[in-house]
């Protein structure tokens, strides 16, 4: 039996959980029966450390780097036009906006994605986003008839379009929780394309430094309570309710709180001085980009998420693989993890001052950070293992190669 060849487009702009759980896939998935190509346009890197093209490389899969088409003078000046005549109207706005990138950038570069499926001779496109950022890969499929599946990693509401796009060249949609299944669903996606595939994680992965060891390098005392989070600093992850939870805080009963912050990203610069305002800039710890991020979970009491918009935090799983309570807010994703009251807490909502009354109480009832964290390693263990994961992708490849021979 030959192998199938599958090119892999990847359109984002930084590493994310995204990210690690394709390298997971391209690790793990069988040799014998696939080929991979990757095909980014961002050849990002792990902070400082090497980049993404280099690490696929060292899998043995190759990687093409193919930057996206630039924005042409034209569609600028068309953009700011549009966005001058449509002013009463943010949904005019919005749709006259895509169609200027619709014609002046994702269709010349689905003709070139096109050109790499032909001359590769690929069996199948595999889109490592969400349909909205793949819409390119999508024509390009339609246009050269290779199968496409779609790996959508986040919550997202479709426009008519693309949903339409979708139902017509899209052969799976694979969803990382119910939720983002149901989102699509919702939006005009055939349920009928759409599979569940949880993200999973390795639970023999460990720590690279020991816990006792990241406290003293951040300057704290043993009996400090360090509450914190792992992710890309943007708007949406809303670290900034984390800091206000922290500047509320400060001490919780007799002990001192620290927060410490691991990730990059355009918003840092922006949260270091909101934890100055808040007068908390001596109990907020900014790491930067960490490709030991484990090591910081693993140091940390408790775990906390405050992001408005997920599909399946990766996080969340490697918070909970080192035995940490989590604290999230009640969104799509974090509530398929979290078991409210017994690996953690959910808030409906109050923003930072919910966020700090849930570190009050866990921290409060010391029995709770082990009863939580032991409770979410075993769920972590039995229900999100990484084998799971990639058998679950590989039974959907399979399923579509069967449709389209």
């Amino acid at each position: 039996m030959s192998k199938k060849r599958i090119c892999v487009l990847d359109t984002g702009k930084e590493w994310g959980g995204g990210t690690n759980s394709l390298m997971e896939l391209l690790k793990r998935a069988d040799k014998k029966r696939y080929s991979f190509t990757a095909l980014f346009y961002e050849n990002y890197g792990m902070g400082d450390g090497p980049d993404v093209g280099s690490e696929i490389e060292r899998l043995g899969v190759e990687f093409i780097h193919m930057k996206k088409s630039p924005v042409k003078l034209y569609a600028k000046g068309l953009k700011e036009a549009g966005r001058a005549l449509f002013f009463f109207s943010r949904v005019l706005r919005k749709k006259y906006v895509f169609n200027i990138d619709r014609f002046s950038r994702i269709i010349p570069d689905s003709e070139r994605i096109a050109w790499v499926l032909k001359d590769g001779g690929f069996d199948l496109l595999y889109l490592n986003n969400q349909p909205s950022s793949n819409l390119e890969g999508i024509l390009a499929a339609a246009s050269t008839g290779v199968p496409c599946v779609q790996h959508s990693r986040i919550e997202v509401r479709l426009k008519p379009l693309e949903a339409r796009l979708v139902n017509e060249s899209v052969s799976r949609v694979i969803c990382v929780s119910e939720g983002v299944r149901r989102g699509l669903v919702e939006s005009g996606v055939r349920a009928d394309k759409c599979v569940v595939v949880y993200n999973g994680i390795d639970p023999s992965v460990m720590p690279g430094r020991k816990a006792e060891l990241v406290r003293r390098e951040l300057g704290l005392h043993a009996d400090s309570v360090l509450i914190g989070t792992v992710g890309s600093l943007v708007e949406r992850k809303r670290v900034n309710l984390l800091i206000e939870a922290t500047a509320r805080l400060k001490k919780t009963g007799d002990r001192e709180v620290y927060c410490v912050i691991v990730g990059d990203g355009p918003e840092k610069g922006r949260l270091r001085k909101e934890a100055e305002r808040l007068g908390a800039g001596d109990r907020v710890i900014f790491t930067g980009f960490s490709a030991d991020a484990l090591s910081y979970m693993n140091a940390m009491d408790i775990f906390v998420t405050a992001s408005r918009a997920e599909g399946l935090p990766r996080v969340i799983l490697e918070a909970m693989l080192t035995s940490k309570p989590v604290i999230a807010f009640d969104i799509v994703g974090a509530n398929e993890l979290v078991a409210d009251g017994v690996t953690g807490l959910l808030l409906k909502d109050g923003g930072g001052k919910a966020i700090a009354n849930a570190v009050k109480g866990i921290v409060g009832h010391g029995n709770k950070i082990k009863a939580f964290g032991s409770a979410g390693r075993r769920r972590v263990v039995e229900s999100f293992g990484i084998e799971r994961y990639v058998k679950g992708v590989e039974k959907v490849f399979e399923e579509v190669f069967s449709c389209s021979t």
